[in-house]
């Protein structure tokens, strides 16, 4: 086991910590130490399973243990889902001291959170993330959500977790489609606001894409604490949280239409990001040639940065009216003044975004 990076996650009173490292799904007292009563329910889905669930299943021995496995795949992260969930909790007799464990990516992490801020008006919940995008982002924070046939969460309540518990070794049975997914995550919080560490990607690109533990541990750490700052002064996202979505509002699009599944939401964002940064300079608030950068370094970790063939402009702007930032059905968008400096804008006029998406779409 390495040395454990910590973070915490402080909100007024309330506090979490973050662990970073490897072997941690090895330390029974470690993930005891976040446990309330006696029934533990752990989700996970098929892929996960297999390789980390025996860990669990040792660390709770003398628990009330139920174990949930889900089809894999942002698809299952649905009402019908979080229905069987409920089924389960009910099954067992779980009382309000229950603890539900998220063993995997941002669906199970989602839809974990979203069952525990549920069950009994709100239970513990210990985020296990099995993803670089779920250790960097959809892990900490407490967003917790599962989506409709119209669109991304748009069921959900913010419910943070106990702790997370990132273990690094998890990375190494992550397919390269999904660890490339992740990076897109990491990179928007260089793009967003912090120039020093999107310089500092470029140059460490090479170390990372090799899943070298100690600059991933540092990369994974930097993320973390840039949202732990934000989520701490705007936890339910009524002003600087929303920056978070640098690339969002595009990429949840861009998942709906094209069918939740078939572009994996990193990759979703990745086109986001640079869709919102060329839209921003079009309308000039921003150097091209950052848009450029970013395009270059999205590109140089194996992500994607044009709008999938086949996808229609107008039917995209339709599902962004319904991105959670909308105001009166109106799109709100983050765009950026350049690298590191990301802004909510209001008012940008649906010719603007519908040549943006068509304009940056893959040909045909």
């Amino acid at each position: 086991m390495s040395a454990v990076r910590e973070v915490e996650v402080a909100l007024g009173a309330r506090r979490y910590p973050i662990h970073i490292g490897t072997g941690l799904l090895d330390d029974a007292g470690r993930l005891r130490r976040f446990i309330g009563g006696k029934h533990v329910l752990v989700i996970t889905d098929s892929n996960v399973a297999p390789h980390y669930l025996s860990k669990l299943s040792a660390a709770f021995d003398g628990l009330v243990q139920r174990v949930l496995i889900l089809p894999p795949g942002e698809q299952e992260k649905t009402l019908a889902r979080f229905a069987e969930v409920m089924s389960a909790l009910c099954e067992m007799g779980a009382s309000r001291d229950a603890t539900l464990i998220a063993l995997g990516g941002g669906v199970v992490g989602d839809l974990t959170g979203f069952a525990a801020a549920c069950w009994m008006r709100g239970v513990r919940f210990l985020q296990l993330p099995t993803t670089l995008l779920a250790m960097v982002d959809s892990s900490v924070g407490g967003k917790t959500a599962v989506d409709l046939p119209a669109g991304k969460n748009l069921v959900g309540a913010f419910h943070q977790p106990s702790a997370v518990i990132a273990d690094i070794d998890t990375l190494v049975t992550l397919p390269i489609r999904e660890l490339h997914a992740g990076f897109a995550e990491v990179i928007k919080y260089g793009a967003l606001g912090d120039l020093h560490f999107f310089a500092w990607l470029e140059a460490n690109a090479d170390a990372l894409l090799a899943k070298d533990a100690e600059i991933i541990g540092q990369a994974i750490e930097r993320c973390c604490r840039h949202k732990a700052g934000i989520v701490a002064r705007d936890e339910t996202e009524q002003g600087e949280r929303a920056l978070l979505n640098f690339g969002h509002t595009f990429g949840h699009a861009i998942e709906v239409e094209a069918g939740f599944g078939s572009v994996l939401h990193g990759e979703a964002v990745a086109i986001g990001m640079a869709c919102a940064a060329r839209l921003s300079a079009t309308l000039g608030r921003a150097p091209l040639a950052d848009a450029e950068r970013l395009i270059e370094l999205l590109t140089r970790f194996g992500l994607p940065t044009k709008v999938p063939a086949g996808l229609d402009a107008t039917r995209l702007l339709a599902a962004m009216r319904l991105d959670k930032k909308a105001i009166s059905g109106q799109v709100r968008l983050i765009l950026w003044r350049g690298l590191g400096a990301a802004e909510i804008i209001d008012g940008i006029a649906d010719l603007d975004v519908l040549n943006t998406l068509s304009l940056n779409a893959v040909s045909e």
